[in-house]
């Protein structure tokens, strides 16, 4: 759903080996596994559930080792989202996925914001998380979305600022998972998915 390339061709900059696949085989047997993604909530679930992936993605997330959602790919993490209907995802991670303001945060401010929230913005550390050792606070990364997670606060590692305070960050246990895209925010985003990744 959109992004694998773009992932792929920064964690080979950093000096990995990276395998795309949709096999369960050789997901379940990676060492780390990035979920990433562009595109409509429903339409990603329907390609999981159609490529028998659900389960493996279970898996992986209760093996403990670390499993990373990009942006869809950490919509996906939740219980549900609001896009073009209710969906359900894969419950990883308790809470849903909503439409930027809605009641009681539409006013005269938010409808002067753009939506999509698209371009760099600041993220606000709320707590320390491996994803972002030594990343400091208020760095600017790139985003493009039009829904955001909502998830229980003892998850939010990280939050951002348009028109409300959304959680831009997760981490619970070996999962994590970011809003923006760490592949396309330069010089910090490298910094996060080499601390995800771990030494080359």
């Amino acid at each position: 759903m959109g992004n694998l390339r773009s992932v792929s061709k920064a964690l080979e900059l950093l000096g990995h080996e990276v395998e795309v696949t949709r096999d369960p085989a050789k997901i379940g047997g990676a060492d780390r596994v990035i979920l990433p993604g562009v595109g409509a909530f429903g339409a990603a679930m329907d390609n999981l559930r159609r490529f028998d992936l659900v389960g493996v993605i279970e898996d992986v997330a209760a093996s403990g080792k670390p499993f990373l959602g990009i942006c869809l790919g950490m919509q996906l993490f939740l219980k549900e989202s609001e896009e073009q209907g209710v969906f359900e995802g894969l419950g990883l991670i308790p809470g849903r996925v909503v439409r930027f303001f809605q009641e009681p945060d539409r006013n005269d401010y938010t409808a002067s914001l753009k939506i999509p929230h698209m371009g760099w913005n600041s993220i606000h550390i709320e707590k320390p998380a491996p994803l972002l050792t030594d990343i400091p606070d208020g760095s600017m990364v790139y985003f493009v979305h039009s829904f955001y997670p909502a998830p229980e606060a003892d998850v939010v590692a990280a939050t951002t600022e348009h028109g409300i305070r959304f959680c831009s960050v997760i981490w619970k246990d070996n999962l994590q998972a970011t809003q923006f895209h760490p592949e396309k925010s330069g010089a910090v985003g490298l910094k996060m998915l080499a601390n995800f990744a771990g030494p080359a």
